[in-house]
């Protein structure tokens, strides 16, 4: 039997307020009733990462911060990412812009996939993040998930929502099993090339 894919979900809010553990927690379980991969929830706030201050990136030289090779290896260790976007002014947070540019060669040649909030969805922030992937040399998804609008706000505590995805799981679980269809099938095929 072929290896499963071990999938990094990386919460890229590191706010003591933030949202992001709520779809955390929902996209776990959603990967963890399945068989075909396994996950493990990197926090960026477990990781603090001083501003991106190497001579280059790891791609054309070794990074000499101790925190930045630490970052590297830990996101080494996965065949591909779900990221949990919160949407910052229409784009990524600094956080994990700041997480993405520490590392090259750890993302290159993984696919990646989204949970994003926001009033819009992460629209956004996920076409940034996108677009940073490719740059970065990884596979991003088509299908990902957006919770926004008035679902964003049914859940959201903060703006006296719920907290509880189950609200609006019927809306969201389709893009969700796309999504991790998609991770999983881009990391195998990316495992198996890479290997």
């Amino acid at each position: 039997m072929a290896q499963k894919p071990k999938i990094a979900i990386i919460i890229s809010s590191t706010r003591p307020t933030r949202f992001a553990d709520v779809p955390t927690a929902w996209i776990k379980a959603q990967a963890e009733a399945r068989d075909d991969l396994t996950v493990e929830v990197v926090d960026l706030r477990d990781h603090p990462l001083p501003f991106f201050d190497e001579m280059a990136s790891n791609a054309w030289m070794p990074s000499q911060n101790p925190a930045a090779v630490a970052w590297q290896k830990k996101i080494a260790e996965f065949d591909g990412y779900i990221f949990v976007v919160a949407e910052y002014n229409r784009s990524i947070t600094g956080v994990l812009k700041n997480a993405l540019d520490q590392a090259y060669v750890e993302w290159a040649k993984k696919p990646f996939g989204s949970v994003g909030y926001g009033s819009m969805g992460a629209a956004n922030a996920l076409g940034h993040l996108q677009n940073i992937g490719v740059e970065l040399q990884m596979v991003p998804t088509r299908n990902n998930v957006r919770i926004g609008g008035s679902d964003f706000f049914k859940v959201h505590s903060g703006f006296g929502g719920s907290g509880n995805l189950a609200d609006i799981e019927a809306g969201i679980l389709p893009a969700a099993k796309a999504m991790l269809d998609d991770v999983v099938w881009w990391a195998k095929a990316t495992m198996a090339a890479r290997g």
